[in-house]
């Protein structure tokens, strides 16, 4: 995700305040939370975000603060630290809003429909799972913002895939993946930016040495989105593409003037406008385009304020007269985040408990116990970043906790920093999307309308960043070392040895 403002500063509590735990007690609100879990997920199914997820974070964090309390942790204590895990994630409930204004509005003036039908005039369904995951990059990369993509480009791509009757999980598949290759890379992205600053390392070098693994995950999801392309074309639908793009052309006047709110974002972000200021400039932008273009109605300029309002409040409802069409395009709005904004709020929840009452702390420990000699510190840092967004819900905390938690000790043992900032990108930041309460997982799902446990076997370029990393690490090429006699002595050495 590349719309947060800020890292955190620091953790709720200095390592020295919290309680000595042991690794059985600091593990239970975790074993709670995947029993919980699993069960709400077998009783429920796809339907355990809409609530029963929310609730099991609370218990576990309530878990967490009863294990916290027994260590001798106050009670006020452990609210204040919810309270600042909870500022931590303001900004980015706000900016969630936000895009649900940005979605209601766009389809509302005519953009999004513009997006889809300009779209199924250019993709052929021979391509379309590839094509979907280079556009998706490419924006992403130009933007720097993979939720932003995602609630745009993604929106007019899963409106192609319904029409053609193609594979939604693959196809949000291919979307996630791209917008994360082009959040990655991107020197406009801010987890880009922040996990060069938190290891210490000039920006572009990071982005540089990025490169080893993104490029190389980036090749494993072309290939086998290529492959789906192939073998989905024969099961496309041309029809039905075919009358939903009449049913737009209909209902919308369809326009390249209606690219220019697109072009603005694409301006803003490269400009660095703060996220929150460009989506909702972009946000009036598409509403004066769209009074412009689709015209103000029977009721006049005051009922299409009225209607645009509604749109960014409550979401649009579309009228085309085609179900498909319809139910593709009654979307958006800031009360459709809200099922969102609750798993955010149980998530940080969940994450201020765990870190307040010193759980966290203890299996942070463990961790680093469990890797001493050479890189195999950077499994730590993986395993570590990949435990903060299933724990804390957020990768900011886990870019944060990975980097600093392991900063010291892997200039000690002879490795870069930039070794650091790509690990922690590699384990923390894309993988942020595949779990279903993270605010990632849960933005993607709200968004592209595909649950995070469906379209997570598509997600090729997350599952093979870290796989790619991890490869990496084992053999050691592509390590970066301050001097040449602190590598180990045989260059490639394989895991056992950096094990």
């Amino acid at each position: 995700m590349s719309v947060l403002p800020q890292a955190p500063e620091a953790t709720p509590a200095d390592a020295a305040s919290l309680p000595a735990l042991s690794l059985g007690w600091a593990l239970a609100p975790i074993g709670l939370l995947v029993m919980l879990l699993v069960a709400a997920l077998w009783l429920f199914g796809d339907g355990a975000i809409g609530g029963p997820v929310q609730l099991c974070l609370i218990l576990a964090g309530c878990a967490a603060a009863a294990v916290g309390v027994a260590g001798g942790v106050r009670w006020a204590q452990l609210e204040t630290a919810v309270a600042q895990t909870m500022a931590r994630a303001a900004m980015p409930m706000m900016i969630l809003l936000a895009i649900g204004s940005l979605i209601g509005v766009w389809m509302a003036a005519g953009i999004i429909p513009t997006l889809i039908v300009y779209g199924s005039q250019v993709l052929d369904p021979a391509y379309f799972y590839l094509a979907t995951l280079l556009i998706s990059a490419v924006v992403a990369v130009v933007v720097g913002s993979s939720w932003t993509t995602a609630g745009t480009v993604g929106i007019a791509l899963m409106g192609v895939a319904v029409a053609s009757e193609l594979s939604l999980p693959m196809t949000a598949g291919a979307i996630i993946s791209g917008v994360y290759f082009g959040d990655k890379l991107s020197p406009l992205s801010d987890t880009t930016n922040l996990a060069a600053a938190l290891a210490g390392t000039p920006l572009f070098r990071h982005v540089r040495y990025l490169l080893w693994t993104t490029v190389p995950a980036l090749g494993v999801a072309i290939v086998f989105f290529t492959g789906a392309s192939v073998l989905g074309a024969g099961q496309a639908d041309a029809d039905g593409l075919a009358a939903l793009t009449q049913a737009l052309q209909s209902n919308y006047a369809i326009s390249l003037w209606l690219l220019l709110p697109f072009i603005a974002l694409f301006a803003m972000a490269y400009a660095r406008v703060p996220a929150l200021v460009a989506i909702l400039a972009s946000v009036l932008i598409g509403a004066v385009f769209g009074v412009l273009l689709q015209g103000a109605g029977e009721a006049g300029l005051p009922g299409a304020l009225k209607d645009y309002w509604a749109a960014a409040a409550t979401g649009y409802t579309a009228q085309t007269g085609s179900e498909v069409a319809d139910d593709l395009l009654s979307r958006g709005g800031m009360e459709s985040m809200l099922t969102t904004l609750w798993l955010i709020i149980a998530a940080m929840f969940f994450g201020g408990m765990m870190e307040r009452s010193g759980c966290m702390a203890r299996l942070l420990a463990a961790v680093l116990g469990w890797f001493r000699k050479k890189q195999s510190i950077l499994y730590g840092v993986g395993a570590t970043a990949l435990l903060g967004n299933v724990v804390a819900g957020d990768q900011y905390v886990s870019l944060v906790v990975s980097s600093r938690m392991y900063a010291e000790e892997v200039q000690r043992r002879g490795l870069r920093p930039e070794t650091l900032s790509r690990t922690s990108e590699d384990f923390g930041t894309v993988t942020s999307v595949l779990v279903p309460w993270n605010t990632c997982g849960a933005f993607m799902a709200a968004t592209l309308g595909v649950a995070t446990w469906a379209y997570l076997p598509f997600c090729i370029f997350n599952l093979a960043s870290p796989v790619i990393s991890a490869w990496y690490i084992a053999t050691g090429r592509s390590l970066r070392w301050q001097t040449p006699t602190a590598a180990p002595a045989a260059p490639g050495a394989s895991s056992a040895q950096a094990a």
